[in-house]
């Protein structure tokens, strides 16, 4: 019964390291900061636009305001980086996923 315990608590430890390191490089790197920023639909030139065009009495389609024009900078490395990023995300939630699920099990036993 003693190793029984032993050897889920050490696969909990190595786990919870595991997970611990991925969010801490996650956040490290700006994960969430960028996720977070590509949901802003409206930029501040945007919403000063919409602000001048509204006191000037003009008629407003939100559509105008809400489109939004896309550069494109991205370079092989930019492109390299982007496919890490997406794999590293994969990879991270599987891990998190599988750990929930190893976890419910350990606790439904």
């Amino acid at each position: 019964m003693e190793d029984k315990f032993n050897t889920i608590f050490k696969h909990f430890i190595i786990v919870s390291f595991i997970i611990f390191t991925a969010l801490y490089i996650s956040q490290a790197s700006g994960y969430y900061e960028y996720k977070n920023k590509k949901k802003v639909a409206l930029t501040n030139q945007q919403i000063k636009q919409f602000e001048k065009d509204v006191s000037e009495g003009k008629k407003v389609n939100i559509k105008k305001y809400t489109e939004i024009n896309n550069k494109n900078y991205q370079n092989k490395m930019s492109k390299t980086g982007l496919s890490i990023s997406s794999i590293s995300e994969k990879i991270i939630q599987k891990i998190i996923n599988e750990t929930f699920k190893i976890l419910s099990k350990v606790m439904g036993e």
